[in-house]
């Protein structure tokens, strides 16, 4: 696995030669540009995307209105979504249309890419993760799934920022994490239905699986990458922040979730698939750190064996 966080981001522009430079600038900054037919722009952002901003040129629309309208149009669909604006000339959001100006969050030319790289880093990859944490964090959630599907084949993608606050599938799961370098939650979000094909087709459950069984699975997978989290990264180390919390808001019908912070999230995709059906399985795994992130004091803890067998926790054999 790269060490490299990557992040997707969706372009609306229909400049032909500032996408070629915008291609390699993509390429050189880990990130994944996405297009999309203006007539499918609506029902696309509307579906389970993860994104980590929009690029979005400042005469995509066929007038001036209609390119205020459409990223109006954008804001209110995904609000959490960064509009960066490509203007023609100034690099700043001066002079835009009022409506427009509400919903970027900054500009830039197509002459200088230096200052896209600046609002990238800001606003996208503007939380640092340690790449030891990275790596750890896919491996041990390797262990606890091939532990958990044995009969199925697992495969992940490179980890990456998301900036939105879509929900994936209809059952999640979310844990606390605190420490004195981290306070925050992991979420895991799966789709019901291929959980409970997985558990019909290979438990063989008298009457058929049920949501409280997807429920349960999930439970304990949460459960278990939470304890390697917690002996690897946490120990019995206690925050020393006061213990502020902010409101969760949930909105089922929208399939929005908030944490009440604006940092983007460290986000994982695990697919397990049936060799023999096809058939797999989708788990998207996020860490969101809305309460406090110090990666500076971020450490791996070194259990000592012998201190273990010491005070009775472990046996020779």
């Amino acid at each position: 696995m790269s060490d490299k966080l990557l992040s997707k981001v969706l372009i609306l522009d229909d400049d032909q030669d500032h996408l070629n430079g915008l291609r390699t600038f993509c390429e050189a900054n880990n990130l994944v540009g996405l297009k999309v037919r203006k007539n499918r722009l609506m029902s696309v952002l509307r579906s389970n995307i993860d994104l980590g901003a929009i690029f979005y040129a400042e005469s995509y629309g066929a007038t001036a209105e209609e390119s205020a309208e459409i990223a109006v149009r954008i804001h209110a669909i995904r609000p959490e979504l960064p509009i960066i604006l490509r203007r023609a000339s100034e690099a700043t959001l001066d002079g835009v249309n009022d409506s427009l100006r509400h919903a970027c969050c900054a500009a830039y030319t197509a002459a200088d890419l230096s200052g896209l790289k600046k609002i990238v880093d800001d606003y996208i990859f503007s939380l640092y993760y340690p790449c030891e944490l990275v790596r750890g964090i896919s491996g041990m959630t390797e262990t606890v799934l091939t532990g958990q599907f044995s009969r199925l084949s697992l495969r992940w993608d490179t980890p990456y920022i998301v900036s939105d606050r879509v929900i994936f599938g209809e059952v999640f799961s979310l844990i606390p994490l605190e420490s004195n370098w981290c306070r925050g939650y992991m979420m895991i979000q799966t789709e019901e239905q291929a959980i409970l094909d997985y558990l019909d087709r290979h438990e063989g459950r008298p009457g058929g699986a049920g949501f409280r069984d997807v429920n349960s699975l999930l439970g304990e997978i949460t459960n278990l990458i939470w304890g390697n989290f917690k002996n690897r990264y946490i120990g019995d180390a206690s925050t020393s922040h006061p213990h502020i919390q902010v409101p969760l808001v949930i909105n089922h019908k929208h399939k929005y979730i908030s944490f009440g912070t604006e940092n983007p999230q460290l986000c994982f995709l695990y697919t397990l698939t049936d060799e023999q059906t096809g058939d797999s399985i989708r788990l998207y795994q996020r860490f969101i750190f809305n309460l406090n992130w110090s990666p500076e004091d971020f450490k791996v803890i070194v259990h000592d064996s012998a201190g273990l067998v010491e005070a009775g926790e472990l046996e020779l054999f």
